[in-house]
């Protein structure tokens, strides 16, 4: 069952993220062809660099045909209707956090399985949520988000430790479940209460510097 779940939330987080990468395209004033690229590397890449770092090859979201199409036809459906999916932008948040935790969650599973050391577990839990936003950020010439606002690989990683207590604990299902739950619960609190991590403060240039 929880792998029926985790199946399905993992859809889930593919059409969120190809619709925030073909979102982000939009905004970028790019073409067709920079929509479908922007959604399927955010919605995809973080899967293939974490099969690359593991050593799986080829990478499972270059194999699995389902995958593809559901991030091609995400962002052919963003491009098709951008003006109006774009002024609801901040529903894609919800489904983007249940994505989160999904693939948080199944890569801690992976990484576990290839066994990692709980700092890997948790790292390749924040590759696979957060590696196809950074991808996205920088093919739009941007610092990538999850590195200067919001708490969202943070969130992953975080996930990637919780999954490893309870595995040991209660087993993979309640594992995959439990992360799922805290990730996807610890995004929503961070945006509800705009929760980033520490910054340095930079002191005010005196006059005449």
């Amino acid at each position: 069952m929880a792998d029926l779940i985790v199946d399905a939330l993992n859809y889930v987080g593919i059409i969120a993220f190809a619709v925030s990468g073909a979102l982000k395209a939009g905004e970028k004033d790019l073409d067709l062809l920079g929509f479908l690229v922007l959604g399927y590397s955010t919605a995809l890449a973080g899967g293939i660099i974490r099969d690359l770092i593991l050593g799986i090859v080829p990478p499972t979201n270059i194999t699995s045909l389902p995958y593809q199409l559901a991030a091609i036809g995400a962002s052919a459906f963003t491009f098709a209707l951008y003006d109006k999916v774009s002024k609801y932008r901040d529903v894609v948040l919800y489904p983007d956090a249940l994505g989160l935790g999904a693939f948080a969650a199944i890569g801690a599973d992976i990484a576990l399985k290839r066994g990692l050391n709980p700092l890997g577990v948790a790292a390749m839990a924040a590759i696979t949520a957060a590696g196809g936003g950074v991808v996205r950020d920088v093919l739009a010439a941007e610092i990538p988000l999850v590195l200067r606002k919001e708490i969202y690989a943070t969130a992953a990683a975080i996930g990637g430790l919780v999954y490893l207590s309870l595995y040991y604990i209660e087993g993979r299902e309640v594992a995959l479940l439990g992360t799922i739950i805290s990730v996807v619960a610890l995004r929503l609190l961070s945006l509800r209460y705009g929760w980033e991590l520490p910054r340095l403060k930079r002191r005010a240039a005196s006059p005449g510097a």
